[in-house]
């Protein structure tokens, strides 16, 4: 019964022996946790590049309604293969042309008298177009829509790859955030350490967007579009974290 007694007086003297050392161990983290986070001091700066762009981006789309499916797919088909002949006749290269949507499915009328009633079928076909000759881009959205396209939107002016602007930009917010935090020191009285971290947000470009919006079959007497390309915009934010000594 003795030798029970001491097991047990020994085993609890263990059990609160781990458990104060796990609390230190628990207690000593958080000190040094709050001791980082009181020693550290974190300053952003924004970078802006501005670059004219180098491709443009545009929707061009055709959407057929008939009686049957078959009607349909062949007359849309044949519409979607004048755009493209267009578009490329205009220089712009098969790689450059991409189908992004195709999409057939019944169309419904709804009348009070009779609900809904079946109207036939209609098909969207849509392509994403990259232009790359800008004095071509009023041309090809004309010849385009001349030869069938209905649906034309989303015009973007962009760059095929952003990376040296970013750099640009990125070494701007830097000069920018380093800048701040020496201003902050003196200000303050601290004395900056060395930087522990660096964060990068980056904005995509905005882009010289708008809706065109063209509907039906324009007559190929029309003027072409007078296209403007603008610049584009690269944002980029550094987040410097400094350690204070």
């Amino acid at each position: 019964m003795k030798l029970l007694n001491k097991t047990f007086t020994l085993a609890s003297v263990l059990v609160v022996g781990v458990l104060v050392f796990f609390a230190g161990q628990m207690f000593y983290q958080s000190k040094i946790v709050d001791q980082q986070i009181t020693d550290q001091i974190t300053v952003s700066g924004e970078g802006k590049a501005y670059v004219k762009p180098d491709i443009a981006l545009v929707n061009l789309g055709v959407t057929t309604q008939g009686n049957t499916t078959a009607d349909v797919i062949k007359r849309n088909t044949e519409k979607m293969n004048v755009v493209i002949k267009a578009v490329k006749d205009q220089g712009v290269e098969e790689k450059d042309i991409q189908t992004t949507n195709y999409s057939l499915s019944p169309l419904y009328n709804w009348t009070e008298a009779a609900g809904r009633v079946f109207q036939g079928y209609t098909l969207d076909q849509s392509l994403s177009v990259k232009i790359r000759d800008f004095t071509k881009v009023g041309t090809i959205l004309q010849q385009a829509v001349a030869g069938g396209a209905n649906l034309t939107s989303n015009l973007q002016f962009t760059l095929e790859d952003p990376e040296k602007a970013r750099q640009e930009a990125r070494e701007k917010a830097i000069k920018v955030a380093k800048e701040k935090a020496q201003n902050l020191a003196e200000a303050s009285g601290i004395k900056l350490g060395k930087i522990v971290n660096v964060y990068e947000n980056y904005a995509y470009p905005m882009y010289d967007s708008r809706a065109l919006g063209m509907g039906g079959a324009a007559p190929e007497s029309a003027p072409a579009p007078v296209i403007q390309p603008g610049q584009t915009e690269i944002d980029v934010t550094i987040n410097l974290v400094y350690r204070i000594n």
